[in-house]
């Protein structure tokens, strides 16, 4: 044996003895491998032309590339690549959206819409960045800082963002 032992009552790590496909980048878009507690999260990364229906459990990061459709995910972050889509029902910390998300969203801190993301639905956060190009059609709510619960939701007409702007409630 070549290898020390885990120490006692320590869970394996996600992927510990599994070795990398051919060309992956580590299972993480290249644009999240910088941050640092990327490694250490539980992630789902759901890749292109995969589509899972169901629920999911238990991860703190959920990537989409491909199509996820699920009634109701509870995770830290939600991250859609472009060409990605979230169908169905999800709560987060923060979330990043490149792709199309289609339901509903609680977002308890940063939303984040990149210039190719769509959000269509029903969507609630705390603070929300729209980068030129993207686009968020339905009914938005800004939810204060220090509280859950929610003020009086606005409605937004579908229409492409004019330019990035930055919303703090």
């Amino acid at each position: 044996m070549g290898r020390a032992p885990l120490p006692s009552g320590s869970p394996l790590p996600a992927g510990a003895g599994i070795p990398p496909m051919p060309g992956a980048r580590g299972g993480l878009p290249s644009q999240l491998a910088g941050r640092k507690d990327v490694a250490e999260q539980r992630t789902l990364v759901v890749g292109r032309g995969i589509s899972v229906q169901g629920s999911v459990q238990d991860a703190e990061r959920l990537v989409v590339e491909g199509t996820v459709e699920s009634s109701m995910i509870n995770a830290a972050e939600l991250v859609v690549m472009p060409g990605g889509l979230f169908r169905g029902g999800v709560e987060v910390e923060s979330a990043e959206i490149s792709g199309t998300v289609d339901g509903s969203l609680v977002v308890r801190g940063s939303l984040t819409v990149r210039g190719t993301g769509r959000l269509l639905g029903k969507a609630s956060c705390c603070r929300l960045k729209v980068e030129d190009g993207g686009q968020i059609s339905g009914q938005l709510e800004m939810l204060p800082e220090n509280s859950a619960s929610a003020t009086s939701p606005a409605t937004i007409a579908p229409a492409s963002a004019s330019s990035e702007s930055s919303t703090q409630g």
